[in-house]
């Protein structure tokens, strides 16, 4: 829910020390947004329902990454697989699901989730919560200054009364290969919006990225490879869950190639194939090559060095969302690109955040305390949940066993065999997973859980709470897990930990 809106005397606190000058009156707002991702509209969205003039500035297309190119499309590349495997696993409805995807469909799908790469819907829900669009490439020009070019090549000077908020997310990291021009490797973005099914598919990298588009294209039909520069899949999470995801995969006919670095590519000719060059003298042979290596802040043209920052860096923020090193604290970042959490729920919760901070301090509180009432960010760091959605499905939130102990935690594990569990056999024969609790034992509390299975990523909300609220176990017996459901694996975790 929005904070109250505000009156004209609420709101003016620091209007004074804005550098106004000579900027035409329609050109001054209280917050200014640059990048209208999911952070950005929610950040713009709140500080407007509190009563403050904002704008948000976008270059590209209003909805950001999320929209277009990550979480939307993709997962309507995963869903109907998923949905396939489901209900091949019971019977009855094993043998009503004979047919194959209809890849056709599965695309139509994709691009009418990614609304066919249009932000008319999107630019409309800006307009009806009263946030101006300004088309262009927005630059911080000086303090609470962003000039925007737009696409003609035309200036518009904007200037903040109170904060700027810098929205503009990551993109995608390729590695400084030899003939990586030469061979157009896809990105994530050619991954979700691609028309068309390559016959072979090479992907190179672990990570969700990686794993996740490697499962997609595969239902639809490509031949995919999977190469890993390491010995696992998903090395940041439990050991177990890259190694169920691993079977998933290989189950499904995708090749999967640890220890495999790429060292060059080649594309002889234009419209021919990718040879990919592996360290060791092996080569791999792709219609396309995707790299799911990494990404990087999305800052190289922001004119961060015309307030004391560094061009291209990832932005430090502290628990309000201000960006650090900045003097007078005006300049706010939330998503991606303070790289605190790179995930679209926890940009929208960081921007939750900033738009609270910025309110309450324009309304006169103090900078340096909280007598407003405002939270301080902390959900992205020791409650962040996350879904891989493969077949396994891979689910976490919290700390691994392993940063658990890095961190200096007195802490055990705790596991059960999901398919062991009543509502796990009922929701498909033969269903495999695994659950594993991380437990403080000087708190008592949870601060890590994971799960891998079929539709794992249900059982992940009541897990976050426990982490993000750190409820003691002796609470936890008292969350008595309804009969027959795969959360009654919570039961045997808690019963396997009191032993």
């Amino acid at each position: 829910m929005a904070d109250r809106p505000g009156t004209a005397e609420e709101f003016s606190a620091d209007a004074s020390d804005a550098p106004i000058g000579d900027a035409a009156e329609g050109d001054v707002f209280d917050v200014i947004v640059i990048g209208a991702g999911p952070p950005g509209e929610n950040l713009a969205e709140r500080t407007r329902a509190a009563g403050l003039r904002t704008a948000v500035v976008e270059r590209d297309l209003v909805g950001g990454e999320c929209s277009y190119w990550a979480c939307m499309p993709s997962k309507a590349l995963l869903r109907p697989s998923a949905a396939l495997a489901a209900a091949r696993a019971v019977p009855g409805a094993r043998e009503a699901a004979g047919g194959e995807l209809a890849v056709d469909a599965v695309l139509a799908s994709r691009n009418a989730f990614a609304s066919d790469w249009q932000d008319e819907g999107q630019v409309s829900w800006l307009e009806s919560v009263d946030v101006e669009l300004v088309r262009g490439q927005g630059r911080l020009a000086g303090p609470r200054e962003v000039v925007v070019t737009a696409a003609d090549g035309a200036e518009r000077r904007l200037v903040a009364r109170h904060a700027v908020a810098l929205c503009t997310g990551s993109r995608p990291a390729l590695p400084p290969l030899p003939g990586m021009d030469e061979a157009r490797p896809w990105t994530s973005h050619e991954a979700t919006s691609s028309q068309r099914v390559p016959e072979r598919l090479a992907v190179v990298g672990g990570g969700v990225v990686g794993v996740e588009m490697a499962s997609a294209w595969r239902s639809l039909g490509a031949s995919v490879t999977l190469l890993v520069r390491g010995d696992a899949l998903l090395p940041q999470w439990e050991p177990f869950a890259g190694e169920l995801v691993a079977e998933g995969l290989a189950s499904a006919g995708v090749e999967v190639r640890t220890g495999a670095s790429v060292a060059a590519l080649r594309r002889p000719k234009a419209e021919g194939p990718v040879v990919v060059e592996l360290s060791g003298g092996n080569t791999v042979i792709a219609d396309e090559v995707l790299f799911a290596t990494g990404r990087r802040a999305h800052t190289e043209d922001l004119g961060l060095e015309t307030v004391g920052l560094s061009p291209g860096d990832w932005l430090s923020a502290d628990d309000s969302l201000r960006v650090e090193g900045v003097p007078g604290g005006w300049l706010y970042c939330a998503g991606d690109v303070n790289h605190r959490a790179m995930l679209t729920h926890q940009g929208k919760y960081q921007a939750r955040i900033a738009a609270s901070a910025i309110v309450a301090r324009a309304r006169g509180a103090s900078v340096d305390d909280r007598p407003w009432g405002a939270q301080a960010a902390t959900a992205d760091r020791q409650a962040v949940p996350q879904v891989v959605f493969t077949h396994p499905e891979a689910a976490s939130v919290g700390l691994t066993l392993a940063s658990a102990e890095k961190a200096g935690l007195r802490v055990r594990a705790v596991d059960h065999d999901m398919g062991a569990v009543a509502g796990a056999a009922l929701f498909a024969d033969g269903y495999r997973g695994r659950a594993r609790l991380v437990v403080d034992e000087d708190r008592q509390v949870v601060v890590g859980a994971s799960f891998v299975g079929p539709a794992a990523g249900e059982l992940l909300h009541a897990a976050t709470i426990a982490v993000a609220g750190e409820v003691p176990l002796s609470r936890l017996w008292h969350a008595v897990p309804a009969y027959p459901t795969i959360s009654e694996v919570w039961l045997r975790l808690l019963e396997a930990y009191r032993g």
